[in-house]
C-alpha cells in the first residue's frame, strides 16, 4: 500500500508513564516494533516495558517486525493504549537463577551432612548416584538455557523471579536434599539392583530424549525470530510434548534410584504443570495450523494423557 504517513492518538493505560508522547506519526508500511522503538524512544523506557493494545477493542499489539502497522487495522488517528509493565528481567536470566538454585543446594547439603544431620557416616553409594543424576540434570538445563533455548518473549516482569525461583530453589533444591542425603534416608539403605539399574537408564534414555526434543523446538525457528513451526521428529508423532514425557521419565530414574518421598512429590507436581502447558500447547497447535497440523489425542504420556 502507499507509504503516507499516519498519526496515532497515544493514551496511558493505568499508572502514568513520564514523557509519554499524546501522538506519533508512523507509515502504515512501517512494522510494529517501530510502534513500540518510538514510544520508548519518546518516554525514554525500554520497548520490553510497553504493552501496547489497540483502544477500539484492546488487542494487543505484537511488538515483531513480521506485522505492519496497516495489518493491525490501525488507520489515522486510531487511538492505541500503552501501559508500563514496570522493570523487567530477560526469561534467559530467570532460567539460569531458577536451575541454579538445586546446582548450590544439593552439592552443600551433602557436603554438609555432618553439620545438619549430625552423622559421621560417609554416604551411600545411592547418595553419591542421586547427587551425580540431580547435578546432570540440571548441568544439562543450564546448558540448554545458555545455547539451545530461544524465548518467544524476551522478558519478564522482575518481581516473578522469586515466584518463578521457589519452584526449584525449593521443591527440587531443599526439599530433595534434606530428604536423600540424610542417615535415615532410603538413599542410606541397599536397594534391589535391578530397580536402580533401570532407574539410570530411564534417567538417561530421559535426558537425551529431552535433549534433542529442545534441538528440534529451537530448529523451528530462524534466529531473532518468534515464528514457529510444527515439530517432528522424536516422539512428537506419539504426544503433543515429547520433551515433557521425557523429563517426566527422567524424574522417575531419579525416584527409582533413591525411593524418597520428597522425590515423588517433586515428580508429581512438575508432571501436573508440563501436563497443563501440553494440553494449552496442543489447543494452540490447532488453533495456529489447522489442517496442517495432524491432532494428537495424547499431549504428554501415550496412552495416558
Amino acid at each position: 500500500m502507499a507509504s503516507s504517513s499516519i498519526s496515532l492518538v497515544v493514551r496511558p493505560r493505568g499508572r502514568p508513564i513520564k514523557n509519554l508522547p499524546e501522538s506519533i506519526t508512523i507509515s502504515p508500511d512501517d512494522s510494529t516494533t517501530q510502534i513500540f522503538e518510538k514510544i520508548a524512544s519518546a518516554s525514554k523506557s525500554s520497548t520490553h516495558r510497553l504493552r501496547i493494545t489497540k483502544g477500539s477493542d484492546g488487542s494487543p499489539i505484537p511488538n515483531t517486525g513480521s506485522v505492519t502497522v496497516y495489518q493491525t487495522g490501525l488507520r489515522s488517528r486510531s487511538a492505541i493504549d500503552v501501559k508500563d509493565l514496570g522493570p523487567q528481567i530477560a526469561w534467559r536470566t530467570v532460567f539460569i537463577v531458577e536451575y541454579l538454585g538445586p546446582l548450590l543446594i544439593h552439592p552443600l547439603v551433602y557436603s554438609a551432612r555432618a553439620l545438619i544431620y549430625g552423622t559421621s557416616t560417609p554416604p551411600s553409594e545411592l547418595q553419591k548416584l542421586s547427587l551425580l543424576m540431580v547435578s546432570l540434570h540440571f548441568l544439562k538445563r543450564e546448558f540448554e538455557t545458555l545455547f539451545v533455548h530461544r524465548f518467544s518473549l524476551a522478558t519478564m516482569p522482575a518481581r516473578n523471579i522469586f515466584k518463578n525461583s521457589a519452584h526449584y530453589w525449593l521443591l527440587s533444591g531443599l526439599n530433595l536434599a534434606y530428604w536423600t542425603y540424610g542417615p535415615n534416608a532410603p538413599t542410606a539403605r541397599a536397594s534391589n539392583p535391578l530397580i536402580t539399574y533401570a532407574g539410570i537408564a530411564l534417567f538417561v534414555i530421559g535426558e537425551l530424549g529431552n535433549l534433542s526434543n529442545h534441538y528440534t523446538l529451537k530448529n523451528l525457528r530462524r534466529p531473532g525470530s518468534t515464528d514457529r513451526g510444527i515439530p517432528k521428529g522424536l516422539g512428537f508423532s506419539l504426544v503433543t510434548c515429547p520433551n515433557y514425557m521425557f523429563e517426566t521419565m527422567a524424574w522417575v530414574g531419579v525416584w527409582l534410584v533413591n525411593w524418597s518421598l520428597s522425590t515423588g512429590v517433586f515428580l508429581v507436581a512438575a508432571a501436573v504443570q508440563m501436563a497443563l502447558w501440553a494440553k494449552k500447547k496442543e489447543k494452540r497447535y490447532r488453533k495456529e495450523f489447522g489442517d496442517k497440523y495432524r491432532r494428537k489425542r495424547f499431549v504428554m504420556l501415550p496412552g495416558i494423557y
